[in-house]
């Protein structure tokens, strides 16, 4: 059987590199896409060189790893947006540089602040009602607020 993939020399690799694209689009999880992108780089370096075969499958191993590296890295950065910009979870989050109108004075460094459907506790320095503050950060599920 071995002998038989390395005589078809380059396009052994090929072949190997569309079924794993292939089994990408049966089984998604993007993962076999790299092997195959790194199955397809390998039979154009064995087609342009003349590798043995336990040539082209250590170049096939490195490209694997690199592609797979590669792949990951492009990968997470969408993985590892932070949930503000999703959306998701992150309703303080998605509150910090907004400016609000307080309802109630801020006594003693600490108050509530009402926003759409929900009641926030709001910490930073002492205001009347009506003044206007602007949300500085979240801690926890308290906002961090100063005069806007």
């Amino acid at each position: 059987m071995l002998d038989g993939f390395a005589s078809l020399g380059g396009w052994a690799w090929v072949v190997l590199g569309l079924v794993l694209i292939g089994a990408e689009m049966l089984a998604p999880g993007i993962f076999l896409l790299w092997l195959g992108l790194a199955a397809l780089l390998t039979g154009l370096v064995v087609g342009l060189t003349a590798l043995s075969w336990q040539g082209a499958w250590l170049v096939f191993a490195a490209l694997s790893i690199a592609s797979v590296v590669a792949g990951r890295l492009i990968t997470r950065r969408k993985e590892d947006e932070p949930d503000a910009a999703r959306g998701l979870n992150a309703r303080g989050r998605n509150l910090v540089g907004r400016v609000f109108r307080l309802e109630q004075s801020m006594i003693g460094g600490e108050g509530r602040l009402r926003i759409d459907d929900s009641s926030w506790r709001i910490i930073g320095p002492d205001l009347l009602a009506g003044a206007q503050i602007r949300v500085v950060r979240v801690e926890g599920a308290t906002l961090v607020v100063e005069a806007a």
